[in-house]
């Protein structure tokens, strides 16, 4: 599996103190991550609960309209169980997405800060 990381560094790192930890914790850079990662995560986890629980509970109470047929033999309770699918694997690339653009150099610049690289 191919990755865009580099290999691990062969130099040891030197491991912060709890003080160290604590002190970047109430840091506002670290703030600033934490937030960037739930106002992210957070909305987007309520947004993909409700569309399943949309999906159960038009599957335990709309029988008929779940089983009105598009075309063929397909009707909208398959389309909408694939589109479950379908979001999944899109939430995953988003989050991946975003990680890398707006968490991960964040996070790299404390941990290296942390380790004292910089």
């Amino acid at each position: 599996m191919a990755t865009d990381a580099p290999p691990p560094s062969k130099t040891e790192h030197r491991l912060p103190s709890t003080e160290e930890f604590v002190a970047v914790q109430e840091s506002a850079e670290f703030g600033e991550l934490r937030r960037s990662y739930r106002s992210f995560a957070f909305p987007l986890t309520v947004a993909f609960i409700a569309w399943y629980l949309l999906f159960v509970l038009l599957s335990s109470y709309a029988g008929d309209f779940m089983g009105t047929k598009l075309f063929g033999n397909v009707n909208v309770a398959l389309v909408l169980g694939l589109a479950q699918f379908l979001t999944t694997f899109l939430i995953a690339w988003w989050t991946a997405r975003h990680a890398a653009d707006r968490l991960d150099p964040k996070a790299e610049a404390i941990k290296s800060r942390m380790e004292g690289g910089a």
